[in-house]
């Protein structure tokens, strides 16, 4: 019995050292993780313990060689910004090797690291500062998974950085700055397990070459954002297990080919910003699992084949800014049952807007503007229970605002409505009819503009407590800027230039918050769109997209019938960007304060009535790229030092300015950056003591009192004044008898 017990302990302590001998780590490979450690200046790893297979981050076989190194996002830095190539290639045993989204800079150019993970099988380096170009193949013929996008890599991607991939899934080198053609012999027979290949966000040119067929397994080929050329390759659409393609903002041309309905199991097609040409491919429905279909920002033309409608699963459709056109009434948008976004501005559609677009209850966006279709907001489009963006303007037929703002206002989740150029000549929605208003509590944006619409604006639009842009303008509105407009609290873009307001520029707009508070702006946020939109800044200036609401905090108020001094609050609009007025009748000086819009970009204050001096606190605007005060009663010097006179001699004409850039040269250059003063003598000579009338005064008060005083007052000086004076005048008429009788003697 007792031998039986002994037999037992020794068989657990055997068991306990060959358990230990399993996970304890190798020695030389400990060092290499703590001359790792050592390389980093932050944040310090806590590997202390002498096993270093329980190492965070750290995961041994059973022998103890370390098969695992991940450190995904725990902010490391090197110390010299070398990649510690070194000490990673110590770690021959290494499968996974994951260091992704940390600060790591270096170069990957170091063949002893490559080499020698000879049984590596995941590389994630992505998100990092690496840079420098690509070794000249992987590191081994088992690796599965390569990313290394994110980093600040560059040049060409050789073919021969493919040669030992027979088991590579996916390669992500996206968001660097890789250059030349897209490797050819990419796809090849030995590397059939291919899957994943993303080349986009980087600088690849030329065409994409044939190949991508013999990728027999490829599910997912990005390459957007790039210089690519030429046509789609026709070998491309023999992968038939291809679900993605996305090539978008390249330069693509050519025609679409029937050949893409051999890939039936596509998901994702997004070829939009290029320039492919010719009509839709006729059997495009054939892919029925579609799900989104963007092909905006072409030059494709001819109709939307009727096969489409057979795309049930579709879910989002951008067709925007080509030639297509067609008659969109024989579409039956009753089968695309999942569609969420639907984009076909800037076509040539024409016929009446489809009513069975309302059976598309998982609608969220429309954006069918700039076509010349017949619209008209029917009470169906109260079923889209999720609208929130809906751009139906420059069309034709969209009549009755009144009752259209009434139907809408029972979309509640509506953020963007842009009902632009419709309605023509109706008056602005107002009064009894709209007295019972309650809806549109989430609008954000508003565009009315180019409606032609006559009336006052309309008080309903002060419930609007969400809304950031008003557009108004291109209108016959008249009346005054109400009030209110300065107390909602989220408005940053007021655009009611064109129209015929008169009145003065009410002081309450100077308070509104967004344009007065950087704490209440910085608060507002982002808030995202189901499809883009689109800004330009100018008919000159490239046309951007933002897939959030954008704005520029702006106040357009020009050609109206605006009149009185520009009130000194205007000061207050700190946050504003861009200020027109011109076109106005606006008069007196321009006010100091506008020098504290420290963000001010354009100011447009010409054709007006004002007066006085440019204001020299102007050359405090240090971000001004358009300036104009030409046609007004100005004078003076243009403030100078300053980029006044990077702007054209346009800007100022039409004033009795002189200085650069007029030709006109000022007479004295005493004054040219004097603080303007027509407005300070004004002020003084408000409260200027008149010494002129109190001299007058007081000489008269002495003068008087002086003589008449003691002859009052005193009566001994009262008689010898009068004495005095009959004396006088005794004397007077003595000598006068002397002179008569002498006269008469020498006539006689």
């Amino acid at each position: 019995m007792a031998n039986a017990f002994l037999f037992f302990l020794l068989l657990i302590f055997s068991s306990n050292i060959i358990f230990e001998n399993i996970h304890a780590c190798n020695q030389s490979e400990r060092s290499s993780l703590l001359f790792l450690a050592l390389t980093l200046s932050s944040p310090l790893l806590n590997w202390t313990s002498a096993d270093c297979c329980n190492w965070q981050g750290i995961t041994c076989n059973r022998d103890g060689w370390v098969t695992h190194l991940q450190l995904p996002s725990k902010g490391l830095k090197l110390k010299g910004g070398i990649f510690p190539s070194s000490s990673l290639a110590n770690l021959t045993h290494l499968t996974h090797l994951n260091l992704s989204h940390n600060s790591l800079s270096g170069s990957l150019d170091q063949t002893e690291f490559f080499l020698s993970l000879n049984d590596l099988e995941i590389l994630d380096l992505s998100y990092n500062l690496l840079f420098g170009v690509l070794p000249s193949s992987l590191p081994s013929s088992h690796i599965r998974t390569v990313d290394l996008s994110s980093n600040r890599l560059h040049g060409a991607v050789s073919s021969s950085f493919f040669q030992q991939a027979w088991n590579l899934t996916s390669f992500n080198v996206s968001n660097n700055t890789f250059s030349g053609p897209i490797p050819s012999s990419i796809c090849r027979p030995s590397s059939s397990s291919l899957r994943h290949l993303d080349f986009s966000l980087n600088n690849f040119n030329g065409s994409i070459s044939s190949g991508l067929g013999k990728c027999s397994k490829l599910q997912v080929f990005r390459a957007g954002h790039n210089y690519l050329s030429g046509s789609l390759p026709e070998d491309m659409f023999n992968s038939t297990t291809l679900e993605e393609i996305s090539l978008p903002l390249n330069s693509l041309n050519g025609a679409m080919t029937d050949g893409i309905a051999n890939l039936a199991n596509l998901t994702t097609l997004d070829l939009s910003h290029n320039q492919l040409s010719g009509v839709l491919p006729l059997h495009l429905g054939k892919l029925s699992k579609l799900k989104h279909i963007l092909l905006d920002f072409n030059y494709l033309e001819g109709s939307l084949p009727l096969s489409l409608m057979n795309c049930t699963n579709l879910v989002e459709l951008r067709m925007g800014t080509n030639n297509l056109g067609g008659d969109i009434s024989m579409l039956n948008f009753s089968k695309l049952s999942q569609l969420s976004k639907l984009d076909l501005r800037k076509n040539n559609f024409f016929g009446i807007w489809p009513r069975s677009i309302y059976s598309c209850k998982f609608l969220k966006a429309i954006q069918v503007s700039y076509n010349n279709l017949e619209v008209q907001i029917q009470p169906e489009i109260l079923s889209l229970k999720s609208l929130s963006q809906l751009s139906l303007g420059w069309n034709k037929g969209l009549t009755n605002v009144t009752g259209a703002m009434k139907i809408l206002m029972g979309c509640k989740r509506l953020v963007l409505l842009s009902l632009g150029s419709g309605f023509s000549g109706e008056e602005m929605p107002n009064g009894v009819e709209m007295e019972d208003f309650n809806g549109f509590q989430n609008l954000r944006h508003l565009d009315l503009s180019s409606c032609n619409l006559s009336g006052i604006i309309p008080s309903w639009l002060s419930k609007l407590k969400m809304l950031q842009v008003l557009d108004l303008s291109r209108n016959r509105i008249t009346g005054s800027i109400p009030s209110w407009l300065g107390t909602l609290p989220m408005l940053q873009t007021l655009l009611m230039d064109f129209n015929q307001l008169s009145g003065e520029f009410p002081r309450e707009l100077c308070t509104l918050p967004m344009l007065v508070s950087g704490q209440a702006a910085g608060q507002l946020g982002r808030f995202y769109l189901e499809l883009p939109i689109y800004y330009q800044p100018s008919a000159d200036a490239i046309t951007k997209q933002y897939n959030y609401l954008f704005f520029v905090p702006v106040i357009y108020l020009s050609h109206n019938c605006l009149n009185g001094n520009m009130p000194i609050e205007i000061g207050q609009l700190q946050l504003l960007q861009e200020l027109d007025l011109s076109a106005n009748n606006f008069s007196g000086n321009i006010p100091d304060q506008i020098s504290n819009l420290k963000y001010m970009e354009r100011l447009d204050l010409s054709m007006n009535h004002l007066s006085g001096k440019i204001p020299a606190s102007f050359t405090g605007l240090n971000f001004l790229s358009s300036f104009n005060v030409s046609y007004n009663n100005l004078g003076g010097p243009i403030p100078s030092g300053t980029q006044l006179q990077s702007f054209n001699a346009s800007a100022f004409e039409g004033n009795q300015l002189c200085g650069a850039p007029l030709p006109n040269k000022c007479q004295t250059t005493e004054g040219a950056n004097a603080p303007d003063m027509s407005t300070q003598d004004a002020d003084t000579k408000e409260h200027q003591i008149p010494w002129f009338f109190v001299s007058v005064a007081l000489g008269f008060i002495t003068g008087f009192w002086g003589v008449c005083g003691p002859l009052v007052l005193m009566r001994k000086w009262r008689y010898a004044y009068f004495h005095f004076l009959d004396n006088v005048q005794d004397r007077f008429h003595v000598t006068i008898a002397k002179c008569m009788a002498s006269m008469r003697r020498k006539f006689v």
